[in-house]
């Protein structure tokens, strides 16, 4: 193979491109800004930094987050120290890591715009304003907002959620995640090094009725906006019909990341599927011992034995989390009352910060907690205390 042309320089596409130059494969990144800050939370999970131990030894400004707190106005809110912690960069500063680790491995970058895809017997011709670049492979990691249509997710209606908030001056040392009865979605303050992120992501509203969502709870907690910047930002959210159908590659091309709908349904947590998608999109194009033209039936099968499944699972809960209710209240609040009296459920909850509890098994382990949690329950109530104190650490 002569070429591969990685188009997009996020996390997806720089590690692609660092697997594949690695490889000794030659490579070329092509992305109109490269390192540049996107507006969403951006917290590396345990799950993450585990399996990719670099994202957390590095030089690079971070921050390490071990204090959360969840809210719903119907079941109070609880306070959770992390044992794992989030790591949470600038994205300006993560992208730029991960492109260094790209060009270092060999891999081309050039800030380029790519216009239009033309595919030919054996290889892409790839338009920039520059004239046409030769590959032999794509990997398409162009986010959410990919504009070439032969490659990538094919979005139907309802596939994605709005994300709009605020870069706010300012620190503090925990995450505050805020969820609202009859809302599919939620509110988050993440401490980045410089500022807040303060922002709320949600499906099946208006972008303006979420906004005014926001500026309530930024009110209400005496978040100003004043000095603030605003941002909004498409993310994936597929729902668990179209994972199905859902267009991850094709002959001689193959996405990742956003351009391939790889986003948690539940959290919107995107960025180790955009990391994993990448090193796996990379492993793919490299197996010799299938044709270039099938390469993407080894991506998928790669994708489908790692996460694919499980996301698609998750699926079909977001919607009855966020929006069934039980007992006159909705699930997150239970969750959050939950919480208060079980060190069980915080148990569950922490492997869900941390990315470790998959949803295929989240039911079976749920149910094979839930006499001992119901008992937790029942004794507080007898005994008149909490058996485990509110705002302690799991």
């Amino acid at each position: 193979m002569k070429r591969v042309a990685v188009l997009g320089g996020g996390p997806a596409g720089a590690m692609a491109a660092a697997g594949l130059a690695r490889a000794g494969l030659p490579t070329v990144l092509l992305d109109e800004k490269l390192a540049w800050e996107k507006p969403c939370g951006g917290g590396i999970t345990y799950k993450a930094y585990r399996q990719y131990p670099f994202l957390l030894e590095n030089a690079v400004p971070k921050k390490q987050i071990f204090e959360t707190r969840l809210s719903e106005p119907r079941g109070g809110s609880v306070s959770m120290r992390l044992r794992h912690p989030l790591v949470i960069y600038s994205r300006r500063d993560f992208n730029q890591m991960l492109l260094d680790r790209a060009e270092a491995a060999g891999a081309q970058l050039e800030k380029e715009r790519v216009l239009a895809l033309e595919p030919r017997e054996n290889s892409w011709g790839i338009r920039t304003r520059h004239g046409v670049l030769e590959a032999d492979f794509i990997v398409a990691a162009t986010g959410a907002r990919n504009t070439l249509q032969s490659v990538g997710t094919e979005w139907k209606p309802g596939d994605t959620m709005c994300a709009l908030g605020y870069y706010v001056p300012g620190t503090r040392a925990e995450v505050d995640i805020q969820f609202f009865p009859n809302f599919e979605g939620y509110v988050w303050v993440f401490p980045r090094c410089d500022h807040l992120s303060v922002g709320i992501c949600g499906k099946g509203v208006a972008a303006q009725e979420a906004r005014e969502q926001l500026h309530r709870y930024m009110d209400e907690h005496g978040i100003p906006r004043t000095g603030a910047t605003f941002y909004a930002h498409v993310i994936p959210a597929l729902e668990r019909p179209s994972w199905r159908s859902n267009r991850v590659g094709g002959p001689r091309w193959l996405a990742a990341g956003d351009a391939a709908g790889l986003v948690d349904p539940v959290t919107g947590e995107g960025l180790y599927y955009a990391i994993r998608s990448g090193d796996l999109a990379a492993q793919a194009i490299l197996h010799d011992g299938v044709e270039p033209s099938s390469r993407h039936a080894v991506y998928r099968s790669l994708l489908h034995g790692e996460f694919l499944e499980d996301l698609a699972f998750g699926a079909g809960l977001a919607k009855r989390f966020f929006i069934q209710e039980i007992m006159f209240s909705s699930v997150p609040a239970r969750m959050i009352e939950l919480m208060r009296l079980s060190p069980r459920m915080r148990d569950i909850v922490q492997d869900l910060f941390a990315g470790t509890q998959r949803y295929l098994d989240l039911k079976d382990r749920l149910l094979a907690n839930l006499n001992g949690t119901l008992q937790e329950t029942i004794y507080g109530a007898l005994l008149g205390h909490r058996v485990a104190g509110e705002g302690t650490q799991a």
